[in-house]
């Protein structure tokens, strides 16, 4: 099992669009993919249909009172199930703090969902907090959209910086483009001459499209409702690149 997350620091960069279209396509391509929404928000379980169920809470989950094979749901794609968001995650930065441990807390709770999965995809809130730290102790990728514009990149920076403090040397961090707006003269400059700290991520990037945007209508996946559209075709690119690294 390999275990990858979508993250940013900043909200409204598209990374749950992100995660729920790749986690789509790998299950397309015969993975066993988990989605696990991290975001208290539950957005992706919103995409995903899995939004209505019983809940849990962050703290009888951290503390291994509540097995999390029990919290993932079969969505209505094959191969692909999800474990949806729930409110008490607002609070899981004190659970994990609470009871020691914060940094490997969610990398022990993931460990058995490799006995059904081959891929688990972590669609995170946007903080940096101890939920963030057990996050990226958990993944071997860190994938993080950035909008071609100066503050995103300045706060994927941020994030860098805050990374290496902390050193976490299994981690890889992979940026992307994503809502790319090919009318706007700067996004256009940022992709032709790409932030040198955008150099190493993804060559895919994904456009600002309507097709996104409409994926809360049709609580579906792009790909599953606009297949042959550029944001439809961007996803399904990009899915190859991440595949290729995970060497899928």
């Amino acid at each position: 099992m390999q275990t990858i997350a979508f993250y940013n620091l900043k909200g409204g960069v598209g990374k749950t669009a992100s995660a729920v279209n790749v986690a789509w396509h790998a299950a397309r391509w015969k993975h066993r993919t988990l989605l696990w929404d991290l975001d208290p928000q539950g957005a992706a379980s919103f995409y995903l249909g899995v939004d209505d169920g019983d809940g849990y809470k962050a703290g009888n989950l951290i503390k291994g009172k509540q097995p999390i094979g029990r919290l993932k749901r079969e969505t209505r794609w094959a191969n692909l199930d999800a474990i949806p968001a729930d409110l008490s995650m607002r609070n899981a930065d004190i659970k994990l703090t609470e009871n020691g441990g914060a940094k490997t807390r969610l990398k022990q709770l993931i460990a058995p969902l490799g006995e059904s999965y081959e891929l688990v995809i972590l669609d995170c809130p946007p903080t940096l907090s101890p939920v963030a730290e057990s996050i990226f102790a958990a993944v071997d990728y860190l994938f993080v959209p950035v909008i071609p514009t100066h503050l995103s990149v300045r706060a994927f920076q941020q994030v860098l910086d805050w990374i290496d403090s902390k050193n976490y040397k299994h981690l890889t961090v992979v940026p992307f483009f994503n809502m790319v707006d090919r009318h706007r003269d700067l996004h256009v400059e940022m992709l032709v001459k790409r932030p040198k700290v955008m150099k190493g991520g993804l060559k895919t990037w994904i456009p600002y499209s309507t097709h996104v945007e409409q994926m809360g209508d049709h609580r579906a996946p792009v790909g599953e409702f606009a297949p042959y559209t550029p944001s439809a075709q961007a996803f399904r690119a990009m899915w190859f690149e991440i595949a290729g690294k995970l060497k899928l």
